[in-house]
């Protein structure tokens, strides 16, 4: 097969953290053909080219005849995810998704890495035993500031990874990775289908919203849940329902006195 069949598999595979065993059962074949194929020693059927076009969701012209690796880079920009996207991720020994965590540390590293699954490997990643987490898949950043206040800078978005950019949901929040900006976490408003571009906004109100090109985003994540280890403090503010009623109490009787005076 004079193409790019052999390099592409070989590529995708480990873009998906597959070992070659890993991936042959998951289209049904044995794992010395998965070897075969990415040496170049073998060509497989045409069942088996369009179960591995199927299980990357990539169109079988572009996986026999482009080179994915270089196309991954320079790729035009595609809102609703039909280009390829590479998204690495861990599986634990029984296949079952891991979350990957980026920590503040490590958030200069996921925007020129994210794509790259020898850098994501060497992320911390956890599971969650939840059913809100049981579909999908997630990556928990660590954010920085108070842009998102009361949020507090330091906390953990668990956030869902997004393909498709245009259900991206008006004031929703969302991690984007940015060319310009790395790391943000925002309120997000979508001008995609008219415009091209992402509305920012901050829940703290000191910060100016902003709009950014749909063509800066290399990676959209739509927040689930969040952890911080920030616990809210009682304020001297705060009062019971007892002592407003003992207030409200105390002011009766003054106001009574007042009266007989």
């Amino acid at each position: 097969m004079d193409n790019f069949f052999s390099i592409n598999l070989k590529f995708l595979r480990k873009s998906k953290g597959l070992t070659q065993g890993e991936f042959a059962s998951k289209i049904g074949i044995n794992r010395p053909k998965i070897g075969s194929y990415e040496e170049g020693r073998a060509e497989p059927n045409m069942v088996t080219l369009q179960n591995i076009s199927h299980f990357f969701k990539i169109k079988l012209d572009d996986l026999i005849e482009k080179d994915l690796a270089q196309k991954s880079s320079i790729a035009k920009k595609d809102f609703e995810g039909n280009d390829l996207r590479i998204l690495p991720i861990v599986v634990d020994d029984q296949q079952i998704e891991r979350i990957t965590l980026v920590p503040i540390k490590a958030a200069a590293g996921y925007l020129n890495g994210y794509a790259d699954p020898e850098f994501i490997e060497t992320l911390p990643r956890f599971n969650l035993p939840l059913n809100e987490f049981s579909q999908g898949t997630y990556r928990a950043f660590q954010i920085n500031g108070d842009s998102m206040h009361p949020i507090p800078s330091g906390s953990y978005i668990l956030a869902e990874y997004i393909e498709n950019w245009k259900n991206i949901k008006d004031n929703h929040c969302y991690v984007l990775i940015t060319k310009d900006d790395g790391l943000v976490y925002k309120r997000v408003v979508n001008h995609l289908e008219e415009k091209q571009t992402l509305e920012l906004h901050s829940d703290n109100s000191i910060y100016e919203t902003y709009t950014i090109s749909g063509a800066a985003v290399l990676e959209v994540w739509k927040a689930k849940a969040f952890l911080s280890f920030d616990l809210p403090q009682k304020t001297s503010e705060s009062l019971s329902v007892n002592q407003l009623t003992n207030m409200m109490l105390q002011l009766k009787d003054e106001v009574n006195s007042l009266k007989k005076n």
